[in-house]
This record gives structure tokens, C-alpha cells and sequence, in this order.
């Protein structure tokens, strides 16, 4: 009994010392309250700012252990053109045109202290109605989340050569 007892917090000890080598995701949003397109109001735009650290967080899983990436958000335009009303929430219409997606970010990749990689971008999709995307039609941010995809999967983890 004893042995299995000390076999168990062996498991424990080594499960968090190897915890320190997960990866992990942390954004944070420079004045969000003068980005060019989120909701106006306090509540709302504080779910959709919630929506997208969710999202950046769920990145987590396709960092290689003991990466962390920070990223600061200094803009976001939503796609479409939010039309605001009077008695109802507003409505955002998408039309394929001049409003597609656009977010400002600055980001860092670190791996045990060291940076692996840096930059300041302006990611934008305009062609983001005509293509297949991997998020629902019923998810309202499904157009920012296929643009974050495509950045992430270009500048962040990119692509192993095959040998």
C-alpha cells in the first residue's frame, strides 16, 4: 500500500513539474474602448473581447510545450458595417466589399525565456466571404477567427519542411 501511495505522489510531482512546460497564451487589449469597430456598449463589447481571448487562448493546444505567446491587441475592425437602432440591438450586415476584418496585434514567442519571434501586424482578409472557412455560419466572429487561423498558422507555427 505504501509503495503505491508513493508511486502516486511521484505521478503528482512529476505532473507539475512538467506543467511549467505547457504552453500558454496571453493577450491583452491596448484601449479597446477607441478600437475602430467593436460594440459601443460597455457589456458588449466586453463579451466580444472575451470571445477573442477565448479564442486566443484555445491556440494554446497547437504550441509546442514550454511556448508562450503574448499578444497585444491595438485595433480591431469587425467585418460588416454595424447599423445602429434605436429600440433593438444593432445589426451588423456584411456585404463582401470594403468591409472586411482588420486587426492590429503585436506579438511575442518565447520558449524558455528566449525570444523566437517578434513582430507589429496589420492582418486583414479581404476575401473573407469567399472562402471556406473552419468556424460555423452562426458564430458572429467567424470571419476574425478564420483571419487569426491564417496568421497563426503562417507566422507563428509555421509549417515543418518534409524531408
Amino acid at each position: 500500500m505504501r509503495l503505491l501511495n508513493k508511486s502516486i505522489l511521484a505521478a503528482a510531482a512529476a505532473m507539475l513539474a512538467t506543467s511549467a512546460a505547457w504552453a500558454q497564451v496571453s493577450v491583452s487589449y491596448v484601449k479597446p474602448e477607441d478600437f475602430s469597430d467593436v460594440p459601443r456598449g460597455v457589456i458588449d463589447r466586453d463579451r466580444t473581447l472575451q470571445q477573442f481571448t477565448d479564442y486566443f487562448k484555445s491556440l494554446e493546444k497547437k504550441l509546442p510545450a514550454g511556448q508562450s505567446l503574448k499578444i497585444e491587441v491595438l485595433d480591431i475592425d469587425l467585418a460588416g458595417r454595424l447599423y445602429p437602432r434605436r429600440a433593438a440591438e444593432d445589426i451588423r450586415v456584411m456585404n463582401g466589399g470594403a468591409d472586411w476584418p482588420h486587426m492590429h496585434l503585436k506579438y511575442t514567442l518565447e520558449q524558455d525565456g528566449q525570444v523566437l519571434r517578434s513582430g507589429d501586424e496589420e492582418l486583414s482578409d479581404m476575401n473573407y466571404q469567399n472562402r471556406f472557412g473552419a468556424h460555423f455560419d452562426s458564430d458572429p466572429l467567424r470571419y476574425e477567427k478564420q483571419m487569426l487561423d491564417d496568421w497563426f498558422n503562417k507566422s507563428i507555427v509555421p509549417k515543418v519542411a518534409k524531408r
